[in-house]
């Protein structure tokens, strides 16, 4: 069965090109023009969504929220579509809990390529892949941390971390790097497959989220480390 979308853009002229476009690349869509609408479907829908494709700038409710209260029902990954060209937005849409983002106007080809890196993510978290550059399913374990490939699953003191698939997939690619310093770029390689643009400082936003999962103090991190000018590095905290 194909995977289905919901695309939320008032657009009408966008939502149908997208529509037809993602059709003819074998997924099922359905378009929801308003907020609301949207949330609506996400709540009767029979059988959930794999993914949504969330435009920001929606005229019945901020999309923003329209992230907020689908994060806090759901977990079916979010991609953004902002046409704002204020930074801040696409960093709260993170911290929100949305997995990618892409500024209008774009390529509907980049738009099918993230939308199908972000179903990637999810196979691997529902299939119980290992994830980030392949390795064994071995339980990684650092002091009171422990990550479970087979099961997707983080936990901190017995404790179950909130992260999102592709937060997931970059703790995992630092702690089978542990102890090694991983530049944004190297970083992004392994786990999109893809290189940083130069401006794209969103693993920055996802690190902090990770850290909030993961850390007893965020604010004086111990298990992810902040390399100044050169990346990030696991440390293998033993307590």
């Amino acid at each position: 069965m194909s995977e289905h979308i919901l695309l939320v853009e008032d657009d009408p002229r966008l939502a149908e090109m997208l529509q037809e476009y993602l059709g003819q690349a074998g997924l099922r869509v359905t378009h929801a023009a308003l907020g609301q609408a949207a949330l609506e479907l996400l709540r009767t829908a029979g059988a959930p969504f794999n993914a949504v494709i969330l435009d920001l700038m929606l005229p019945d409710m901020d999309g923003l929220d329209v992230c907020r209260q689908l994060r806090a029902a759901h977990d079916t990954p979010v991609l953004m579509l902002t046409a704002r060209g204020d930074a801040i937005d696409r960093i709260v849409g993170l911290e929100l809990g949305a997995d990618d983002y892409l500024p209008k106007p774009f390529e509907p080809r980049e738009l099918l390529a993230r939308l199908r890196a972000i179903l990637r993510r999810r196979v691997d978290v529902d299939g119980g892949r290992a994830g980030a550059h392949g390795g064994g399913a071995t339980t990684l374990r650092y002091g009171r941390l422990e990550i479970a490939p087979d099961a997707h699953a983080v936990t901190l003191a017995g404790a179950p971390c909130e992260l999102t698939a592709y937060q997931y997939e970059l703790l995992l690619a630092l702690a089978r790097n542990a102890g090694r310093v991983l530049s944004r770029e190297t970083l992004m390689e392994l786990v999109k497959g893809e290189q940083l643009e130069a401006f794209d400082r969103s693993i920055d936003v996802h690190m902090s989220r990770i850290r909030a999962a993961v850390e007893d103090d965020p604010k004086k991190p111990r298990r992810i480390i902040t390399v100044r000018g050169a990346g990030y590095v696991f440390a293998k905290v033993q307590d």
